[in-house]
């Protein structure tokens, strides 16, 4: 149903908001998924092929955009492109601290397992059927997207006619300690690299962890500010811009002389750190992993401890990147709600597959990948191993961009060469 029309600079809007069941194998209850359509308002009238933007995550909504920047405005010359708010985010029964306090923690785990990359994609195709046609779309997924992008392919290829992927090749034997094994010496050599670049901060931090260990120190929310969840922001290294933006914040985090620190630190430390619009990342991060028979069991907290240069007392102090820890569901108000739920599904061994290894091999989609040599976040080996074993696969290697690459307009066009390159996508007829 559409339940909004409007323009933006450059864009032509339709909302989107359908009704879809909360278990796909039992449709008694449902919830609501919106999608927003965006099209070129000169070409409104025309019949365009349709791209579905899966958003990173776990717990990503849709874009909100404001221009035509990057890779939208490249898309928007050839498609109608269709954001989705995957479910539990955004506009689609979004799910937050309020939900999960209304659950007890067997029921709100039993709750959060629906809201994985299956259910994900039966939404998408429920809209691609109903709503956009039923013709074939293709596909740009960031990060999880591509984790999505690769359910979507084992699931229900039959609605894609390609599939784009920016630094998001999941590996296609899910494990998430080996995922952790690797990420912890990518996530050291992120902070031997800005050390390198400001090395007055490795004297900064320590000097703030020190402060921090009294134990005093709270944000603006009444939370306490720890150590840990203070080395928790190193989770923005993996991005372009995030040894600046850590620079700054580090550069006003200056205790006064009664050992104070500033409103605007803390403020910035709350703003990054909070989850309170994103809940379902941290809830769900690990389950993105859980893949057949085995627990996920903490895999972040159970590698960490093999770490010590990531302790609380080592100097420097190193910051974590895309780990979440049982601590966060303690010491963060807006995970609080989440943490019974979310220590029965890191117990849970018994998760449906993820991924189809025989349909993945045999398969005649086109997929063009991006694949981020340097990337924090997702493995580059794990991704060029899963590009080997997909069928019809491209991987583009390159070390010119962080995990945000898909920001630059070239990374979007660069991939869509690589499919028009080779016969261009698929078709119904």
């Amino acid at each position: 149903m559409i339940t909004a029309t409007y323009t933006i600079p450059g864009m032509r809007v339709r909302d989107h908001v359908e009704q879809v069941p909360l278990d796909w194998s039992g449709p008694e209850a449902t919830i609501t998924v919106f999608a927003r359509e965006l099209v070129d308002p000169a070409r409104d009238g025309e019949d365009l092929p349709c791209l579905l933007y899966l958003q990173g995550g776990p717990g990503g909504k849709g874009p909100r955009p404001v221009g035509m920047s990057g890779w939208l405005g490249r898309a928007l010359e050839t498609y109608r492109v269709v954001l989705l708010d995957q479910r539990g985010t955004g506009r689609s029964s979004r799910i937050d601290g309020r939900v999960m306090s209304a659950l007890g923690a067997r029921e709100g785990a039993d709750y959060l397992a629906r809201f994985r990359a299956d259910s994900i994609v039966a939404d998408a195709e429920h809209l691609r059927t109903t709503v956009f046609g039923g013709r074939r779309w293709s596909t740009l997924g960031q990060s999880y997207g591509g984790f999505l992008t690769l359910t979507y392919l084992s699931n229900a290829p039959e609605g894609l006619s390609a599939c784009y992927v920016a630094g998001g090749l999941p590996s296609l034997d899910p494990d998430a300690a080996e995922v952790y094994r690797r990420t912890y010496p990518r996530v050291a050599a992120k902070n031997a690299e800005f050390y390198r670049r400001y090395p007055h901060h490795a004297e900064t931090t320590a000097r703030l962890a020190d402060r921090l260990a009294e134990g005093d120190v709270l944000l603006p929310d009444g939370d306490t500010l720890t150590v840990r969840r203070l080395q928790s922001l190193g989770i923005d290294f993996g991005m372009k811009p995030g040894y600046e933006r850590m620079h700054w914040l580090l550069d006003e985090a200056r205790p006064d002389d009664g050992g104070g620190l500033p409103e605007t630190f803390l403020h910035q430390v709350l703003a990054r750190s909070s989850y309170a619009d994103n809940p379902l990342f941290a809830a769900l991060q690990e389950s993105i992993y859980g893949h057949g028979a085995g627990a996920t069991a903490w895999a972040a907290q159970r590698e960490r401890a093999c770490h010590p240069a990531f302790a609380e007392d080592a100097r420097p102090l190193l910051f974590t990147g895309e780990m979440i820890y049982p601590w966060m569901f303690e010491e963060i108000r807006a995970l609080r709600p989440f943490r019974g739920a979310v220590e029965l599904l890191a117990e849970r061994d018994d998760w449906p597959p993820l991924y189809d290894l025989d349909r993945l091999a045999a398969n005649d989609v086109p997929v063009a990948a991006a694949v981020y040599f340097d990337d924090m976040y997702v493995d580059s080996g794990l991704q060029l191993d899963t590009a080997s074993r997909v069928g019809n696969a491209q991987a583009w290697v390159t070390n010119e961009y962080e995990h945000d690459g898909i920001g630059e307009e070239r990374v979007f066009a660069r991939l869509t060469q690589l499919v028009r390159d080779l016969g261009g996508g698929l078709t119904d007829g």
